[in-house]
Parts: structure tokens; C-alpha cells; sequence
């Protein structure tokens, strides 16, 4: 797929540069370019069906020994056209940001189709749902969402006896645990020290008041009366808006734990408060969890469940 560029329309808009499609390749080109992908490859691009987009940064941290090694095989790649990249203009860094090509939609078919709309119709062809990604209010945000899983699984990679065991999207989760109401922007299962840390990802960039934010933790009142316990992360822009949230759930009890962090803080680390005791701030593998009860009618995705870890560490 050729580069893709970006420019800053009055829309924000990020149109693709060259979308006209190739001629399909030949079946036995096609199983060629199949060949040629690594279990790396495929973890990527398992990654970019389900979490829609990653950076060049991120995918270097959590995939490769340095920028240069990951720069030179997404390369590779989006010469095969499993991955399309485009130019981020929501961050201000301008760097490549990936998502499947049309070769990495074959190999890993997706009914994550549009970021915006979880039920939206499949796209056409790749093109088009990487056009609908471009085109996404969502798309700093995801990049937000998406950073604290990557730090997470970049740290298993340099660490034994941690990994990052299950990550989910937030259309993902919000489907598994439609019954409960809850929307999180995202669903992992943390292993480090001897336990299993499950939790629920609501991602702040300060623009919600906070009452709407504080709203977000009624559904999983009603998660936890037949579901999993997991802590639900408040994790915000900075110091200020987090001794906001402590304060407005200072004696609030809640059914689920909540704890707060702040971005660019290493979310394995020392980095979370929890709200019924602000006191010192704990390691994410610290925090209460409950992976509720053995009951496949009310909670039939309990983990651990029979599936492979979403993150091998060994790639």
C-alpha cells in the first residue's frame, strides 16, 4: 500500500494519498506475501484488527529491540501490504501511524470496522476502513487507550514473570459485558507478582466534566453484583484533575475498586491511587482483584479463560 499523507483541512480531516487500489495480487503471490510474515508480523497485525491503529513508537516499544529494527520491518511490511500507514496530525510529533493493509485483513478478518460505530456495516475493502479510521474523532483518543496497554506489554518484554495476559477493546469489553451497561475504553489482565490483576481502562484527556466521568463507574456497580471485581483505572492528564476525582470520591463507596493514575506515568509502576485509601500509591499488580464467580450463565468469559495470552513476550 503506498504511503499515505495527511494534511490539516478545516474538517480535520486525514485523506489518504494514492487510494486507488492495486491490481489483487495472484494466488500464488498472495501466499508468497504470506509466507514472508513472522509470528512478530502476526501478533502486529492481530494487534491492528482489534485495536485499530498504533503508532510507530508504540509498535518499536512493545515489539522490537530499537525504533530503527521496527521502522525498517513495517517497511517490509507495507511493501507486502499488510499494513497502511498514514501521518499522525493529532499529536503534534507527525510520526507514522499503522493499520491493517489489505493483505493483513485477509489474514486477520475483523468486525472492528469503525471506531466511531461498533455495529457499522464491514468495509469494502481495507482501504475504506482505514479511510473511516483516518477520519475518526476518536483517533487521539485511541492513541491515548492504546499507549498504557503497549507500555504494559513493552515492560513484559524487558521483565520475566509479568505479561500482559488479556487486552481487550473498548468494543470488545463493551460487548462482552453488554448485560452490566459498561463501556470501558479498554479491558486487560495484568500478571506480575504472584496475581492476576484484571481491569477496566476509562481514558481521560480533560475534556468531559467530571461528573460525566464519575457517571461512567455506576454500570460496574452492576458488573460486580454477578461479574468480575476488577479496579477501574481513572487514568487523566494530570495532577490537578486527579485531586478533583479524589476528592468528589473522598467516603464514596463503590462497588467496584477505582483508582486513579496519570498519563506518561508507567502504569506497571507506583503509579495508582486508589480512592478508598489515598494513601501511598500502589503497583498495578497491588491492586484488588477479583475474578468473580465460576458461573458461566452470569459470567461466561471469566478468566482464566481457554484462550492463548493476547501478548507473548517471547516475539
Amino acid at each position: 500500500m503506498p504511503t499515505s499523507n495527511a494534511n490539516s483541512s478545516s474538517s480535520g480531516s486525514r485523506r489518504a494519498s494514492n487510494s486507488l487500489p492495486r491490481r489483487s495480487p495472484s494466488r500464488l503471490a498472495r501466499l508468497e506475501q504470506l509466507r514472508r510474515l513472522t509470528p512478530r508480523d502476526h501478533q502486529l497485525l492481530g494487534w491492528l484488527a482489534e485495536h485499530y491503529i498504533l503508532s510507530t513508537d508504540q509498535i518499536a516499544a512493545a515489539l522490537f529491540p530499537s525504533r530503527r529494527s521496527a521502522r525498517l520491518r513495517l517497511a517490509v511490511l507495507q511493501q507486502l501490504e499488510a499494513v497502511t500507514r498514514f501521518v499522525d496530525t493529532t499529536t503534534g510529533n507527525r510520526q507514522y501511524l499503522y493499520t491493517l493493509g489489505p493483505l493483513g485483513a485477509v489474514v486477520y478478518p475483523t468486525q472492528f470496522n469503525d471506531p466511531n460505530r461498533a455495529g457499522a456495516r464491514a468495509p469494502r475493502t481495507a482501504i475504506e476502513r482505514t479511510e473511516r479510521i483516518i477520519g475518526s474523532r476518536r483517533l487521539r483518543h485511541l492513541l491515548g487507550t492504546n499507549q498504557l496497554f503497549i507500555d504494559l506489554a513493552a515492560h513484559a518484554r524487558a521483565h520475566t514473570g509479568v505479561r500482559l495476559a488479556r487486552w481487550w477493546s473498548e468494543q470488545h469489553a463493551t460487548a462482552v459485558f453488554a448485560r452490566a451497561g459498561v463501556q470501558p475504553d479498554g479491558h486487560g489482565v495484568w500478571v506480575a507478582g504472584g496475581r492476576e490483576v484484571g481491569f477496566f481502562l476509562e481514558h481521560d484527556n480533560g475534556t468531559e466534566p467530571l461528573g460525566i466521568v464519575l457517571k461512567k463507574l455506576r454500570g460496574y456497580g452492576q458488573l460486580a453484583a454477578y461479574g468480575p471485581r476488577y479496579p477501574v483505572l481513572l487514568r487523566v492528564p494530570g495532577r490537578r484533575r486527579e485531586r478533583h476525582l479524589l476528592d468528589a470520591l473522598c467516603g464514596v463507596p463503590t462497588a467496584m475498586p477505582v483508582a486513579t493514575g496519570i498519563h506518561g506515568e508507567h502504569p506497571a509502576g507506583e503509579s495508582w491511587t486508589l480512592t478508598s485509601d489515598p494513601g501511598p500509591r500502589r503497583w498495578l499488580h497491588e491492586l484488588p482483584s477479583d475474578h468473580g464467580p465460576d458461573n458461566p450463565a452470569t459470567n461466561p468469559h471469566r478468566y482464566p479463560d481457554d484462550g492463548p495470552a493476547d501478548f507473548d513476550p517471547e516475539l
